[in-house]
């Protein structure tokens, strides 16, 4: 995708022409559907939508197993019956979140914002008559954009890290809809130091805390009933930013057609804290805000790639769900 890039390396969206070829004629037809469907009030899209995404998470084969694999090692008491369930209603709510998203963008925030509730917003509150620097932890849940976007509306500063999707008419319109009411995007491949800069500068950041970085820069800590390679970047970017850490998770509920957005008490305590501690910290966090309500997360992500020497990846464990059985 062709992006024009500000002194600030910022990254802004640019449409190509080369995105009108026939090639990408089934991508602007997903898009195209995303707009409708965000137009059509979500008490009759919800339930359609959350029956499409169950339908096609039962055919994502690969996703599918990694969810499941995922669960087995964080949730291994729980029923293989219960998991599929929560992996069931995960793939309902991964539209669902998406459309609201779209409905955003083009129906604006006054039209939005009154199916948003905040919960604990009088942390946001303070940060805000404080004027101090601000990064959010926000694991990865499919409503993981709307709340930056809305916060933008708000008329807030907001920066970001992002990856590329692999369709570059998808990562247009993905990109543009994230930049609907300002804010900065940085990419990930142009490492940090954007990110600190803005957020130096007083945009609130947003930092997603449960990619697998590999181990070199990782700690090995618990995380729900396994273990994670979790980067301990967040208290870096503490110091360095001189910035308060708020965690923060959005969760769409399809019976209310309202999304819930919870926060919790700053991270103030790991100024000091040793590597080990932040990471367990984060993981904790993260086990908090996911913990209630587990099919908004994004289990289908190579969370537990990275082992201990000696252990085997779970997602080459041939003998863990194996495609093509049920």
């Amino acid at each position: 995708m062709e992006m024009s890039k500000k002194a600030n390396n910022e990254y802004i969206p640019e449409f190509n022409r080369a995105f009108l070829h026939p090639r990408y004629w089934g991508a602007w037809l997903g898009v195209g559907a995303f707009a409708a469907l965000a137009l059509v009030p979500p008490k009759l899209r919800d339930p359609f939508l959350g029956f499409i995404g169950v339908k096609a998470g039962r055919l994502a084969g690969g996703a599918r197993r990694r969810a499941r694999i995922n669960l087995f090692y964080c949730f291994p008491d729980l029923p293989e019956a219960e998991r599929e369930a929560v992996i069931d209603r995960m793939f309902a709510t991964a539209p669902q979140s998406m459309v609201l998203m779209a409905e955003l963008a083009l129906r604006g925030p006054e039209h939005v914002q009154k199916r948003v509730q905040w919960h604990h917003a009088e942390i946001i509150e303070e940060l805000r008559s404080r004027h101090e620097n601000v990064i959010f932890l926000v694991p990865h849940g499919w409503a993981v954009d709307i709340p930056a976007m809305v916060l933008a509306a708000q008329g807030n500063n907001m920066a970001a890290m992002f990856h590329n999707q692999g369709n570059p008419v998808f990562d247009f319109a993905w990109n543009t809809v994230r930049r609907r009411f300002g804010g900065r995007l940085h990419a990930r491949n142009d490492g940090i130091k954007p990110f600190i800069s803005s957020v130096r500068q007083g945009y609130w950041g947003y930092y997603l805390p449960d990619e697998d970085h590999g181990p070199e820069q990782s700690e090995f800590v618990d995380f729900f009933a396994t273990y994670k390679a979790t980067l301990p970047a967040i208290g870096r970017l503490m110091k360095v930013c001189r910035a308060r850490v708020v965690p923060m998770f959005p969760v769409y509920n399809a019976q209310t057609h309202k999304l819930d957005i919870y926060l919790r008490p700053p991270m103030d305590d790991l100024r000091e804290a040793d590597d080990v501690t932040i990471a367990r910290r984060m993981n904790d966090e993260v086990e908090k805000l996911v913990g209630p309500n587990p099919e908004q997360y994004t289990w289908i992500l190579k969370l537990l790639k990275t082992r201990k020497p000696g252990e085997t990846e779970p997602y080459r464990r041939k003998e863990l769900f194996p495609r093509g059985k049920a």
